[in-house]
C-alpha cells in the first residue's frame, strides 16, 4: 500500500465534510501553521488515535478523500523570495500557482507574513498555463505592494521549482471554533536545469508531512502529535525543496529536517551532499511560509 492508501484507510471511520462547509468553518487564509515531518508508520499511528478520540471529519469531494496537487513557484533571477525566507526576513513572500490535478482547477496564490507571525494567503482563479503568470502579474504586484513588499509590482518573476504530492484535508472541531489540518504524502520536487538537461528530482515517499492550520492555540491534533513525541519542524515546500536540489544555496532554516528526514528515493537525480541522522531532538514552532 502507498502512504496515501494507508492514510485513507486509517481515516476511513471518520465522517466526510464538503468543501463549502469546511471553508465556512475554517477558511483560515490568515493562520498559524505548525508542520510535522513523520515516517509513514508514525503518521498512521497518530491518525489512528485521532480517528478514535475526536470528531474530526475528512474533506470529501465527489467521493474522493485525497487529491493530487502540483505547485509551480515563481521567483526572481536572484531568488529574492527564497533568500528572504532563508534569512528569516519579516517581509517575505511566496508566489505560486496551485493546480488540483484531479479537476484541473488552478489558482494563483500570494503568501506573505501578517501580524504576530501568522501567514496570510491571497489567491485568485488562474486560467493561464500554470507555468505562466499572464494577466495574474497585476494581482501579484498589487498584493505584494499592499503587504509592504517594496518594488513588488516590478519583480521579474519566472517559474522555477515544482512540487507534487497527494493531500488529505481534515476539519478539526475545537472548543473555541474549528481548525484545519492537511496530510501530504508522496512529496516530490522537480527543477529544470539551465542547460536543458534532465530535470533534477527528489522524492520522499517514506515521509508524511502533517500541517495544522489554526489560531495561536494548539489544536487537538497538535497535542496528539506531541504526546506521540513529535514536535513542529521547519519545512517549506519551496525553500526546503530548492535547498535540496541546489546545494549551492543556503539551507539554514531547514538543515535539521534535511539531515533527519529528507534522504532521496532510489530514483532521485538530486545532487549528493546531504546526510541523515537518526536522533530525535525537540523541534520548534514553524510559522514560516
Amino acid at each position: 500500500m502507498t502512504a496515501d492508501d494507508r492514510v485513507r484507510a486509517v481515516l476511513c471511520p471518520l465522517d466526510g465534510v464538503g468543501l463549502d462547509e469546511l471553508v465556512d468553518a475554517a477558511a483560515l487564509l490568515t493562520r498559524v501553521d505548525r508542520k510535522y515531518v513523520l515516517p509513514v508508520d508514525d503518521a498512521v499511528a497518530v491518525l489512528d488515535d485521532l480517528a478514535r478520540v475526536t470528531a474530526a471529519r475528512v474533506l470529501e469531494i465527489d467521493g474522493a478523500r485525497s487529491a493530487a496537487y502540483e505547485s509551480v513557484y515563481f521567483d526572481t533571477p536572484d531568488l529574492a523570495s527564497f533568500h528572504l525566507t532563508a534569512t528569516r526576513r519579516r517581509r517575505r513572500f511566496k508566489v505560486r500557482t496551485r493546480t488540483y490535478l484531479d479537476s484541473g482547477a488552478s489558482f494563483l496564490e500570494v503568501k506573505t507574513r501578517a501580524a504576530r507571525g501568522t501567514t496570510l494567503k491571497q489567491r485568485v482563479a488562474h486560467d493561464e498555463c500554470p507555468t505562466a503568470l499572464g494577466d495574474g502579474r497585476t494581482f501579484v504586484g498589487r498584493t505584494l505592494e499592499a503587504e509592504g513588499i517594496d518594488g513588488g509590482s516590478h519583480l521579474a518573476l519566472s517559474p522555477g521549482l515544482v512540487s507534487r504530492y497527494r493531500r488529505t484535508t481534515l476539519l478539526l472541531p475545537e472548543a473555541d471554533g474549528a481548525a484545519r489540518a492537511t496530510i501530504d504524502t508522496g512529496l516530490a520536487w522537480e527543477l529544470d536545469q539551465p542547460d536543458g538537461d534532465v530535470p533534477l528530482t527528489w522524492s520522499v515517499p517514506h515521509l508524511v508531512v502533517v500541517e495544522t492550520k489554526g489560531d495561536s492555540t494548539p489544536s487537538d491534533l497538535d497535542r496528539l502529535l506531541w504526546r506521540h513525541g513529535h514536535r513542529p519542524e521547519r519545512i517549506s515546500k519551496y525553500g526546503t525543496g530548492l535547498a535540496l536540489l541546489r546545494p549551492d544555496l543556503p539551507d539554514g532554516p531547514w538543515r535539521r529536517v534535511i539531515r533527519r528526514h529528507l534522504t532521496p528515493s532510489p530514483g532521485a537525480t538530486a545532487p549528493a551532499g546531504t546526510t541523515t541522522t537518526p536522533a530525535r531532538t525537540p523541534g520548534h514552532d514553524d510559522r514560516s511560509l
